[in-house]
């Protein structure tokens, strides 16, 4: 969000109006979130304000579809957009504090080992002087003076290599923390806080990965574009908590039949995606039914009242990669595919060989 402090201007016109600017864009924001009947949290409140000076996109169009898709718009969709569009800007923040860590303890160590060589440099010089000493040695009583003083200097040394030791293993330690907060942050911003799945941003980096490397060996890749049939009547009729619910069991339902590579993701609203790596397209038509098949028996029952809500059917399209296409030109063919389903009825599959283009490229040839 802007801050409007540092949008100064030498023009005290300006602003007057920038300052205008934005607080018809927070009392927009606050109307907003009275009229959702969301939260008066500042989490809803950013959102609302991002919306409505239309600073992201892509946050614009997700909070759109959420709006056209459910009528509405719970505390729940809205924390997950946000944490989607607004929180995850704050890794590289989050990314940054860590490095930095690391690098100020980094430089504790060296410090350390810095100081540790030069106590090693005056060890070494007083067994010098005391080596130097030894061939003049010429009673007892000399010995015994220059015994003490090898056993006070290494007795110095070995309680310095204790507290040595000590300090390095907690600095071990702090390091393990820091690359472990590291690593959960990075996953954190790949994963869909409704569903446990993949994010859409994760799957897009995914997609690229996997057809530059199906490109290149020549492997089978496919796509599925999955969608649960009559989401926003279900969401009408039985409220947002229980069409969560429904995401929920889809993706779990997705999570139990994919396997290895196989990256599963929320794509956006009720839609779903899988990407199968190594697969060939009549082994993802079977993959695809088997989902679909099995969320199907799944009966949904309000806990409450033991009512039944009754079942969830899925439309799913599958598309294969075909070398030398482009990442849009194979999400639009499993889109095909899905809206094909779709009007055939939906509870079904349908991949690109049941396109008509298809099959009269596939008869011309």
């Amino acid at each position: 969000m802007a801050n409007p402090q540092t949008a100064s201007s030498k023009n005290p016109a300006d602003n007057l109006e920038a300052n205008a600017r934005t607080l018809a864009h927070g009392e927009r924001a606050l109307g907003a979130i009275k009229q959702l009947q969301l939260s008066a949290i500042p989490q809803n409140y950013e959102l609302l304000y991002a919306f409505i000076a239309a600073t992201d996109k892509e946050l614009c169009n997700a909070l759109r579809c959420a709006l056209e898709t459910h009528s509405s718009l719970t505390n729940e969709m809205a924390a997950s957009i946000y944490k989607k569009y607004l929180d995850n800007q704050q890794v590289p923040e989050r990314v940054e504090k860590v490095s930095s860590k690391v690098s100020q303890e980094m430089s504790d160590i060296m410090e350390v080992i810095e100081a540790a060589s030069e106590r090693t440099g005056h060890y070494g010089e007083s067994l010098k002087g005391v080596n130097a000493k030894l061939s003049g040695i010429e009673s007892p009583q000399q010995l015994q003076k220059v015994l003490g003083e090898l056993f006070e200097t290494t007795n110095d040394m070995a309680e310095y290599n204790e507290v040595l030791e000590r300090r390095l293993a907690n600095s071990k330690k702090k390091i393990d923390d820091l690359q472990m907060n590291l690593e959960r942050t990075r996953l954190e911003s790949f994963i869909d806080d409704l569903t446990g799945l993949n994010n859409r941003r994760r799957f897009d980096q995914t997609l690229e990965l996997e057809m530059l490397e199906a490109a290149e060996s020549g492997d089978p890749l496919c796509l599925l574009m999955i969608d649960i049939d009559r989401f926003k009547a279900f969401n009408d009729n039985f409220g947002h908590q229980t069409g969560d619910k429904v995401l929920r069991l889809v993706a779990q339902t997705m999570k139990t039949n994919i396997k290895g590579r196989d990256c599963a993701a929320r794509y956006g609203g009720e839609e779903f995606t899988i990407l199968l790596p190594h697969t060939k397209l009549a082994a993802a038509i079977i993959l695809a039914n088997q989902i679909r098949e099995a969320v199907k028996t799944k009966e949904l029952v309000k806990k409450s009242t033991g009512e039944s809500l009754g079942h969830v059917t899925l439309s799913i399209g599958v598309s294969a990669y075909r070398k030398d296409e482009t990442i849009p030109q194979f999400i639009e063919r499993a889109d095909v595919c899905l809206y094909t389903a779709k009007n055939a009825g939906r509870d079904n599959v349908k991949a690109e060989t049941d396109l008509p283009r298809f099959r009269a490229r596939t008869n011309a040839a």
